[in-house]
C-alpha cells in the first residue's frame, strides 16, 4: 500500500509538473506580441533600400521634423545601410525589437518583415527605408501607435518622402546610390541639416543638367504604404 501511494503520489507530481510547465507556456504566448510589417512601393521608378522597423515605446524616437538627423538615420537615407540605424534603436531602452528586411523594395513591389517581443504598454512602431534613387530620401512612419491593435487587426498608412538635410541634392550620378554612386558620406554637405519634407527630384528632364535623373524618377504625394498586422 505504501508504495502504490509512492507511485500515484510521484505520478502525482509529473502531472502537476506538467501542466505548471503548460502554464508558462501559455504565460510566455500570452505576453509577448508579433507584428508583420508590410512596405509596398508605390513609385515609377524609385528602389526603396530594405526597410528597417522598431517596435518601441514613447521614449525613442527614430526621426523628428525639424530635427537634425541622427548618423544611423544619415546612413539609411544616404545610402540605405541599416545597421547603425537598428544600432541606436537596440541602444534605447524603450526598444522592444529592432529588424531590417533582407531585400530592397521595387517599384511595384511590397516586402514583409516579422517583429515580435514582449508585450508592453504603449507600444509604438517606426519604419524607415531609403529612396535609393535620391540623394538623401528616405520614408517611412515614426512612432506609429499600436496600442489598440487587436489579434488579427491590420493598419495601413500611406507615407511620403523625407530628406534627412545631410547631404545636398545634387542628383549626380556620382552621389546618387540607384545611379552607382557613393552612398553614406560623413561630411555633411547640405544647407538645411535638419529633417525636412523631401521637395521632391528636378531631374535633368527639368533642366538640372548635371542630374542623372531622369522624369521616371520624380514624386509626388506618398511614395510607400505600410501595412501592420498583429498576429498574436
Amino acid at each position: 500500500m505504501g508504495i502504490r501511494t509512492r507511485i500515484l503520489g510521484i505520478a502525482g507530481l509529473a502531472a502537476l509538473t506538467a501542466l505548471a510547465a503548460a502554464g508558462c507556456g501559455q504565460n510566455r504566448g500570452a505576453s509577448s506580441v508579433r507584428y508583420q510589417v508590410t512596405v509596398a512601393n508605390l513609385t515609377n521608378a524609385q528602389p526603396l533600400t530594405p526597410p528597417a522597423a522598431v517596435l518601441h515605446r514613447s521614449g525613442y524616437q527614430g526621426w523628428t521634423e525639424g530635427e537634425t538627423a541622427t548618423t544611423g538615420l544619415e546612413e539609411l537615407a544616404e545610402g540605405g545601410a541599416t545597421a547603425a540605424f537598428l544600432a541606436e534603436a537596440r541602444g534605447n531602452d524603450a526598444v522592444v525589437e529592432a529588424e531590417a528586411a533582407d531585400t530592397g523594395v521595387a517599384p511595384g513591389t511590397a516586402v514583409t518583415l516579422t517583429l515580435e517581443g514582449e508585450r508592453r504598454p504603449g507600444l509604438r512602431l517606426t519604419v524607415a527605408s531609403m529612396l535609393a534613387a535620391t540623394n538623401d530620401g528616405f520614408t517611412g512612419a515614426a512612432g506609429w501607435d499600436l496600442a489598440s491593435l487587436a489579434v488579427s487587426g491590420s493598419r495601413t498608412a500611406l507615407v511620403k518622402a523625407w530628406d534627412a538635410g545631410t547631404e545636398a541634392n545634387s542628383e549626380t550620378a556620382a552621389t546618387v546610390p540607384a545611379l552607382g554612386g557613393t552612398g553614406f558620406d560623413a561630411g555633411r554637405t547640405s544647407a538645411v541639416d535638419r529633417v525636412t519634407v523631401h521637395p521632391g527630384v528636378v531631374t535633368a528632364a527639368d533642366g538640372l543638367t548635371a542630374s542623372g535623373l531622369a522624369e521616371a524618377h520624380r514624386f509626388i504625394g506618398p511614395v510607400a504604404r505600410i501595412t501592420v498586422t498583429r498576429v498574436r
